[in-house]
């Protein structure tokens, strides 16, 4: 039985919290960079910094990211500034 003190509901519970706090912040950043209210390169950097939280909290899952977040992002980035540019 799991009780609410027992190591593996704090677990759980400790994963859930994550996946929520990750969920927020890829939510508000997607909101942020839809208002296109900044550069191209500070959205840009801010999805990199979600990629580095999101690996913080669970290390093992980059795949996952780049499957799931990284092409909603990239599709929202090219709609709202263009492709990125290639530096010849």
């Amino acid at each position: 039985m799991i009780t609410p003190d027992s190591p593996i509901h704090m677990k759980l519970w400790e994963e859930d919290r994550k996946v929520r706090y990750l969920r927020l912040l890829v939510d508000l950043t997607r909101q942020l960079i839809a208002q296109g209210q900044m550069s191209g390169d500070d959205a840009r950097a801010s999805v990199r910094l979600i990629r580095r939280v999101a690996l913080t909290f669970f290390p093992d899952k980059a795949e996952t990211f780049d499957m799931i977040y990284a092409p909603r992002f990239q599709r929202l980035l090219d709609e709202v500034y263009g492709p990125p540019s290639d530096p010849k």
